[in-house]
């Protein structure tokens, strides 16, 4: 899968998440632009891993602070 495929699919996940209807750029990030606290990050991180059968360890979680971070960390989880 290549990494806008995997864009592709989290922006679908995302929608729920994103009350504010904020745009979505490589540069977004979760904490200030999308304003997500711990449990609604927890809550996603959830829904990426059903969606791509992966696991997104805690250390992993804690260095995601974009949108571009999340979808390449998600793409390396997905070739490994």
């Amino acid at each position: 899968m290549t990494p806008a495929e995997v864009d592709t699919r989290i922006r679908a996940l995302i929608k729920p998440f994103n009350k504010k209807n904020v745009e979505i750029t490589d540069a977004t990030t979760f904490q200030h632009d999308l304003e997500f606290d711990s449990l609604t990050v927890m809550d996603f991180v959830a829904e990426i891993e059903d969606e791509f059968d992966i696991i997104i360890s805690m250390n992993q979680q804690a260095e995601i602070e974009t949108w571009g971070q999340l979808v390449d960390a998600v793409h390396k989880l997905q070739d490994s």
